[in-house]
């Protein structure tokens, strides 16, 4: 018995769990065709196509995050295990019981302009279209002047936003605005807006939720309530007028130069980094910079804290210090030390990382 056919054998009259297990083994394997084939057994075999979607596609994909923050997968495994479960939502989609006509509204369903995590939203959009959404689907990196283009044209009942980067809420808060503003409602969801989606009720989002099946619920109880069309982000960020923000995310190369080139004093043991080490670091310092500029622009300290400590377990499970964060903190510290809600993020971020123990769990936020 091949691989393949031991897959589906084992996929036979199997339920969402079984299924995930066996695509797991699929993709882990980097082995498209018996994930497919896996997937197109269960859905013959009568398994509800939603509950493919979510309860086995979309739960392998959550482990393949874990497995790579854990350092138990390599970048190019978890690129090769999305690109397959890509393969395997669109192989879906063609199946006889998937296609269902549309009956509803239309929803534009897209990303984040900069947000290169599509999957999620594709997820949504084939909840969406299985429940008799006619569904735009726009996909990741969606510029703002194009979708609201794309909205003139359509006239769609709502957007569904997808934003699993918290460095891309800036650009999130100013497509739901656009959008409102056009008279068109939002719903948002991914990681990047919290878990208890407080990021998208501090940006006036006219819903939240917190996965697709949830989302796809609360469009089907009837439509959103029209904006308001003077909404205007600066009302909903009153802090912004400090200018932190604005000043730090422009800085940003050169505030990663400036705690780059004092981190050799600093951390003593970077004297002896590979030079395919110190790119790392200085990649490493141009997130915490942007975490931070995240973090001044929604106001919450906790965003930038969160960070670090998901930062941390990930280093930690690579051999890699989480103590070496402390010095670029500190550094950075004295280069906005005239700013003080920054200095104070700072602060707290140190403090979390000192009062939280390390461990090789790879659990990320």
């Amino acid at each position: 018995m091949n691989a393949l056919t031991a897959l589906t054998a084992t996929t036979a009259g199997a339920g969402p769990r079984q299924l995930a297990g066996a695509l797991w083994e699929a993709v882990l394997a980097l082995d498209e065709p018996a994930a497919i084939t896996a997937v197109l057994r269960a859905l013959d075999d009568g398994m509800d196509a939603e509950s493919v979607l979510l309860d086995a596609i979309a739960a392998v994909q959550g482990r393949v995050g874990e497995e790579w923050a854990a350092n138990r997968i390599t970048v190019a495994q978890e690129h090769g295990a999305t690109a397959i479960s890509e393969r395997a939502i669109a192989a879906l989609a063609q199946h006889p019981s998937a296609r269902t006509a549309p009956a509803r509204g239309r929803i534009t369903v897209t990303c984040v302009d900069g947000e290169w995590h599509a999957l999620p939203a594709r997820l949504l959009a084939e909840v969406l279209r299985l429940r008799g959404w006619h569904v735009d689907y726009l996909g990741a990196q969606v510029p703002t002047p194009h979708l609201i283009a794309h909205l003139h044209r359509t006239g769609p009942d709502a957007v569904a936003l997808s934003g699993s980067i918290p460095t891309r809420l800036p650009t999130a808060h100013a497509v739901i605005t656009a959008c409102q503003a056009v008279g068109v409602p939002v719903i948002v969801g991914g990681a990047a807006f919290g878990p208890d989606g407080r990021y998208a009720r501090l940006f006036g989002a006219d819903a939240w939720a917190a996965d697709a099946r949830t989302a796809a619920d609360d469009l089907a109880r009837g439509p959103l309530p029209r904006p308001r069309s003077d909404h205007q982000a600066v009302d909903d960020l009153p802090h912004l007028t400090d200018q932190e923000y604005t000043l730090v995310a422009r800085t940003r190369p050169d505030l990663v130069r400036a705690v780059f080139a004092g981190l050799e004093d600093a951390y003593p043991a970077m004297r002896g980094y590979t030079e395919q080490q110190r790119e790392r670091t200085a990649e490493d310092l141009a997130h915490i910079v942007e975490f931070l500029a995240a973090a001044l622009y929604t106001g919450d300290q906790e965003l930038f804290s969160r960070f670090l400590r998901w930062t941390a377990e990930v280093l930690t499970a690579r051999d890699v210090p989480a103590r070496s964060l402390l010095p670029a903190l500190g550094l950075l510290g004295r280069e906005l030390k005239d700013f003080p809600r920054a200095a104070g993020m700072l602060r707290a971020g140190a403090a979390a990382l000192t009062r939280t123990p390390q461990t090789t769990s790879g659990t990320a936020e």
